[in-house]
């Protein structure tokens, strides 16, 4: 097991763009954070500077370190790699509220030249106002994570470095819209929750278990990249599997669903106070 562990890290390497790339990101919500920090110090404390700046360490931690090499060898690894671009990521770049800390940290040019005029265009507004529509969001991600996981398209982005990227771009976006919806990050219009936002959850995860049922109960092994490809760790292609739907299915589960049952209580709670 050591030895297949050391392999994997020998075949490792420092993504650096993509590092560069999150640094950046993360240097730019913090000197948006502290400007904006001045004038809405409760609505920014340090909690949402922590859940944003979290949320880039752990997508680090999903595609840039040697946990993107274990997920190359074993399913479960990479499905457990799939679960944080859908259902931890988001949330916590969503709880950091970034869209005006973000604009507030580029460069005076940047936003004068370049962010200025295209949210200006009525064509971007429209685009994007379709894009954060629940059913629009609920679609995009659903669909996306079921293609990407039919068995050639699952080989297809392994086999190609590239499209794997993609593959990740597309979790990662599709799953940003999604709960998009659910946090609702300020300065993004509140309205009054209704019950219609649970099945926006709850049917989410029965496209997750039905998913993960279908690859748990199967009986041979759903993607040939783990049969043909060596597996340095001896593991059971088959047994690799049935590990990485348990995990899919159990804490995919708990991603909708916890939330689902908090804004349950919430709007209870609500209408308890109303009637009253």
């Amino acid at each position: 097991m050591s030895v297949a562990v050391s392999h994997v890290f020998e075949e490792w390497s420092l993504p650096v763009w993509l590092t560069l790339s999150l640094a950046f990101t993360g240097v730019i919500y913090l000197r948006g954070w502290l400007a904006i920090r001045k004038t809405r110090p409760e609505q920014f404390g340090e909690l949402r500077l922590a859940s944003f700046l979290g949320g880039l360490v752990v997508l680090w931690v999903a595609i840039g370190s040697p946990m993107d090499a274990f997920a190359d060898t074993l399913l479960s690894v990479h499905m457990v790699e799939h679960l944080i671009l859908m259902s931890v990521v988001p949330p916590l770049l969503l709880c950091g509220l970034p869209v005006v800390p973000l604009l507030r940290g580029l460069p005076i040019w940047a936003t004068v030249r370049i962010v200025s005029p295209l949210i200006r265009l009525a064509t971007v507004r429209r685009l994007l106002h379709w894009l954060m529509r629940p059913v629009v969001a609920w679609f995009a991600m659903n669909l996306t994570f079921l293609a990407w996981h039919i068995p050639r398209a699952y080989d297809f982005a392994l086999e190609h470095e590239n499209w794997h990227a993609v593959e990740h771009l597309c979790f990662l976006g599709t799953s940003l819209l999604f709960w998009y919806c659910i946090v609702l990050p300020w300065p993004a219009a509140t309205h009054p929750r209704t019950w219609g936002i649970l099945i926006f959850l709850v049917s989410a995860d029965v496209i997750n278990t039905l998913l993960s049922a279908f690859l748990a109960f199967c009986d041979r092994p759903a993607y040939r990249y783990y049969v043909t490809h060596p597996n340095t760790f001896g593991i059971d292609p088959l047994s690799d599997q049935v590990l990485g739907a348990v995990i899919m299915w159990v804490l995919g589960s708990f991603a909708f669903l916890i939330p689902a049952m908090v804004i349950t209580v919430r709007m209870l709670s609500r209408t308890r106070t109303e009637r009253v």
